[in-house]
């Protein structure tokens, strides 16, 4: 059984820093795609940054230059380094994986059938 928990949210003023972790178990296949997500209240989910098994990474505009995903391989842990943080990152952050496919990782077209519970982000101005 494929299980994600994340860990690292909290409250943090605008242009901190926080360092998400989503250690991941259970999950047996050779090739992968990890995401994190976020939904703020009232707001639809919206991807946030992508890593496949090949170490090809895509983000949102909105967190570009800012964020960075990164996966340990011996921990099987994936991070989400975020730096800058404005008010408008508060959310719930989840991470998901699952096998990769012919669509990239961060495509509309692409799911993701393996979730956390999610971690949340509170930024204040």
């Amino acid at each position: 059984q494929v299980q994600l928990v994340e860990s690292g949210g909290g409250s943090v003023q605008a242009g901190g820093s926080l360092r998400l972790s989503c250690v991941i178990s259970g999950y047996t296949y050779g090739g992968y795609c990890l995401g994190w997500f976020r939904q703020a209240p009232g707001k639809e989910r919206e991807g946030v940054a992508h890593i496949d098994s090949d170490g090809r990474t895509t983000y949102a505009d909105s967190v570009n230059g800012r964020f960075t995903i990164a996966k340990d391989n011996v921990n099987n842990t994936l991070y989400l380094q975020m730096n800058s943080l404005k008010p408008e990152d508060t959310a719930m952050y989840y991470c998901a994986t699952d096998q990769p496919s012919i669509v990239s990782c961060g495509s509309s077209l692409y799911t993701y059938n393996y979730w956390g519970q999610g971690t949340q982000v509170t930024v204040s101005s």
